[in-house]
């Protein structure tokens, strides 16, 4: 992905890191190979895809003051504890540390990395982030008047990557509707 980037433009300027898989149990309930699964995609492949981008990143000269950006979708879950999301909520605040980790490692390196954490998202995915009563209960539970759009966690994107961003590093920018702000 990256060489194949730096092949077509010759640098690699943005790196957004965005997977995730879940499995809705609690610790009793996950099998090791459940935990396995979630956390490889949702937090280990983070941890490759962000070593190969700053490894690019280190290479490139800087461009208005910064060699790149990173930002890695983490989610609401990994701030604030859900029953039955053990291995989801772990991995996703794994992922909010590991964007700490790296933006305070590599800001004298110029690579700035932050993340987006989104609330409900509407996204007409199936499974149980659709089901009617935890729809309900997230339009109650979010302070402003509808859920999510993927267009609000997209702009929220481009708002990082932008230069307009360029002092904001080790974020994780919440795009909650309020929901953690209430």
């Amino acid at each position: 992905l990256v060489g194949a980037t730096v092949d077509r433009f010759g640098r690699l300027d943005v790196m957004v890191n965005n997977a995730a898989i879940y499995t809705s149990t609690n610790l009793v309930e996950t099998t090791p190979e459940q935990w396995n699964r979630v956390i490889g995609v949702n937090l280990t492949g983070f941890f490759y895809c962000n070593k190969r981008a700053v490894t690019q990143m280190l290479t490139q000269a800087p461009v208005n003051e910064v060699r790149g950006r990173i930002i890695n979708i983490s989610s609401q879950h990994g701030m604030v504890a859900c029953p039955g999301d053990l291995a989801y909520s772990v991995s996703k605040g794994g992922i909010v540390q590991m964007t700490r980790q790296i933006a305070v490692d590599h800001a004298d390196d110029l690579i700035v990395c932050n993340a987006i954490a989104p609330g409900k998202i509407i996204t007409g995915k199936p499974g149980v982030a659709n089901d009617p009563d935890a729809l309900d209960y997230s339009r109650r539970r979010t302070p402003w008047p509808r859920l999510g759009h993927p267009n609000d966690v997209a702009g929220a994107a481009l708002f990082l990557a932008s230069d307009m961003a360029s002092y904001v590093t080790g974020t994780n920018l919440m795009v909650d509707g309020g929901w953690m702000a209430g």
